[in-house]
């Protein structure tokens, strides 16, 4: 029986999506698949209770088909299509964030995004909260119906939620390998009513009974770019006869629930109250799982079967990091095990000033600056000096009222700095921390913990009446660069 969720007042989707990213790969040799009888595939899910796609700019002509399928289908109010924004990283204004919705909007030929969702690559470039700011204001004009995010961690979701941004999702990694859903993430979902969006939960087909008992394969042209991801995630969590235990742990309570490794794997990933629904790849017309997909509801663990399954949940190692950070930090698992086949560079945030030989200034241009006239950051041969920084962005302030997301955004500002500068977050020798509230101290301590965590520069803070009534907190910072 299909299961639906509310999401939001405008949205509610059933608890299986089905995603469209293997129609990039269908058509990866230059041949645009025909979107006529492309999108006729859908119909069949749509007639067995998947109303639901998810696509993206890069997907292909995902967007298209779906469209025309959409626009043929004979109840086509009850289809949602989804799709996201994935911009080369730099500068973002409205004029691109606009461009971008309605591209989407003339390939999917609707009037109205039921959700976007944003990726952002670099989260020291505040253009991220830029792009944000400017969605919302397209959902306000009725462009957008829904905005979410896609791959982001608890620290920006929680920057993004704090400083009004009106978002219903987030789309991430989260499988019995992957879980790393489960920790921060989820004090976040709770927090601020965000439910999640899981993708992975097969792990690229290898969470299946045909990798069953099989010979480990190596990470090479003979797998798919997708296998070649999910094969790391299997390296990371304690490679593969711990996996092999997993499936072996898996097959045995597929046979007594009378379904399939698959449906087991994704059906526990349902069982977390913050997901709203998994995401199934389809690769239309070449093959489905509709029916079996459909069984994915009637999976209902007891208690011995959580047991059984935690345990050998247990045995394998923790992914590190928070979610989306294998788009952003080592250990890369994604395809190539760098960003290589999604990114050629990543630009500087700050222009550099050339003062002397051995003197550099760089701005971000607040007006604190220019009133006062400083610099956010000087180099001097290899010493680097970040002037006391807040959570100011333009003229707005981010994370108002939450000093864990002003902390945040501060030290994205800093690494903003550094690393124009030619430095990195790791050359962070000294920081002097300035809180408003004492309440706070702990909150802002532990949010400087995480993000310099195994840095460990030296480090004071103190209260301080801070200039403006909406900064909690301020930090200065030196590097020095070997």
């Amino acid at each position: 029986m299909q299961e639906i969720i509310k999401i939001s007042d405008k949205l509610s989707v059933p608890r299986v999506l089905i995603g469209l990213w293997q129609i990039a790969d269908m058509e990866k040799d230059g041949k645009t698949l025909d979107p006529n009888v492309t999108s006729k595939y859908m119909n069949l899910y749509a007639e067995n209770g998947f109303t639901c796609f998810d696509m993206a700019d890069h997907y292909g002509s995902s967007e298209i088909i779906a469209g025309v399928f959409k626009n043929n289908y004979k109840n086509h109010s009850d289809i949602n299509l989804f799709t996201k924004w994935v911009p080369t990283p730099g500068k973002i204004d409205r004029k691109l964030t606009k461009d971008a919705v309605l591209k989407s909007l003339s390939r999917m030929n609707q009037s109205q995004i039921d959700l976007m969702q944003f990726h952002a690559w670099q989260y020291s470039d505040p253009s991220w909260i830029d792009a944000l700011f400017y969605l919302d204001e397209l959902r306000r004009e009725g462009l957008i119906k829904n905005i979410g995010v896609t791959n982001f961690d608890s620290a920006h979701l929680r920057i993004a939620l704090s400083s009004g941004i009106k978002l219903v999702s987030n789309q991430i990694c989260y499988s019995l390998l992957d879980r790393r859903a489960s920790g921060e993430m989820s004090e976040i979902c709770q927090e601020f009513g965000v439910k999640l969006f899981a993708f992975g939960t097969l792990a690229g087909g290898f969470l299946s009974k045909k990798w069953l008992g099989k010979k480990e394969p190596k990470i090479s042209d003979d797998l798919n770019w997708s296998q070649m991801k999910y094969k790391r995630f299997i390296d990371v969590t304690g490679g593969w006869k711990k996996f092999q235990n997993l499936l072996d742990t898996l097959n045995g309570l597929a046979i007594k629930n009378n379904t399939s490794i698959s449906n087991i794997s994704s059906r526990y990933i349902l069982e977390d109250p913050n997901v709203a629904a998994v995401i199934i790849g389809a690769r239309l017309g070449e093959s489905d799982y509709i029916n079996d997909n459909k069984k994915i509801y009637d999976v209902n663990f007891s208690e011995e079967d959580k047991k059984l399954l935690s345990k050998s949940l247990n045995l394998l190692n923790v992914v590190p990091g928070d979610c989306g950070d294998e788009y952003r930090k080592p250990p890369f698992l994604t395809a190539s095990g760098d960003l290589s086949h999604h990114l050629s560079s990543m630009p500087k945030v700050y222009e550099i000033s050339k003062v002397t030989k051995k003197r550099e200034n760089i701005s971000s241009n607040t007006s604190w600056e220019e009133m006062a006239s400083y610099s956010r950051a000087v180099k001097y041969g290899n010493r680097i000096i970040v002037s006391g920084t807040t959570a100011t962005h333009d003229e707005k302030v981010i994370g108002k009222n939450d000093p864990i997301a002003q902390t945040n955004f501060i030290i994205d500002k800093i690494e903003a700095a550094v690393s124009s500068l030619g430095g990195s977050l790791s050359d962070i020798v000294r920081t002097r921390v300035f809180v408003k509230n004492m309440d706070d101290w702990k909150d802002v301590a532990e949010t400087h913990g995480k993000r310099f965590k195994e840095i460990n520069p030296a480090n004071t803070l103190v209260q301080a009446n801070l200039v403006g009534e909406d900064y909690l907190v301020e930090i200065e910072a030196e590097a020095i660069i070997e």
